[in-house]
């Protein structure tokens, strides 16, 4: 899915004579903490409330010490793009413009977590398995084969290099909760299982909560 193909949100866009009160007043109203500035169309970059809280509120923006984060990204950008940067900069906005820079719309960063939500399948029932394994050793069609040898399938499947190590973390999504088994394969080809969430785990607490109240009740 590609930035165009989001729904914009209805923010002010701010001109570079706006007050610092003004746009107070406006990221409170609208319940942000950043906000587009434009420029005869153009994206002029963004302010951010903690940075405005600290200067004199009767300065226009054009007079800020510092000039605004020119943090942004492309309409035909892919989606995640835009979540990486709503998280690398901790924004509450993510401004969108075209290839010349005018500026196109906002996306809040919250409705790019539910997109994120959506993409990665996370309201599907199944069960979640964190592994490592050397850098070398990595091979997508093993860890295909093993969960398949157990009557799953992968869903998602995500690597995170870890260099300092020289170790991969592979974050695999599998299409059913009990996976003791598939964690078991694992183990026997020699990969490190981290954690897992199935349903074993809920059983698991379950049932050591019970042993609990019965311990309790038999003293």
């Amino acid at each position: 899915m590609l930035v165009r193909d989001l729904s914009f949100e209805a923010l002010p866009q701010l001109k570079l004579s706006d007050r610092v009160y003004q746009v107070l007043n406006l990221m409170q109203e609208h319940h942000v903490e950043d906000l587009p500035v434009i420029n005869g169309g153009k994206f002029a970059g963004m302010v951010n409330e903690n940075t405005l809280l600290e200067v004199n509120d009767e300065l226009a923006l054009a007079e800020l010490p510092n000039p605004p984060g020119m943090f942004s990204v492309k309409n035909d950008d892919h989606f995640l793009r835009a979540f990486a940067i709503a998280n690398m900069h901790h924004l509450s906005v993510v401004p969108v413009v075209d290839r010349e820079n005018n500026f196109t719309g906002a996306i809040e960063a919250t409705a790019l977590a539910g997109y994120a939500s959506d993409f990665l399948q996370l309201q599907e029932p199944g069960a979640l398995i964190v592994l490592e394994t050397e850098s070398r050793q990595y091979s997508f069609s093993e860890i295909t084969k093993i969960v398949e040898a157990n009557d799953a399938q992968i869903t998602q499947l995500n690597t995170k290099p870890i260099h300092e190590r020289d170790i991969i973390e592979v974050t695999v999504r599998i299409n059913k909760l009990e996976v003791s088994d598939i964690v078991a394969s694992f183990q026997r080809y020699d990969y490190v299982v981290k954690y897992y969430f199935g349903e074993e785990l809920y059983t698991n607490e379950l049932k050591e909560n019970y042993e609990n109240l019965m311990n309790y009740l038999s003293i």
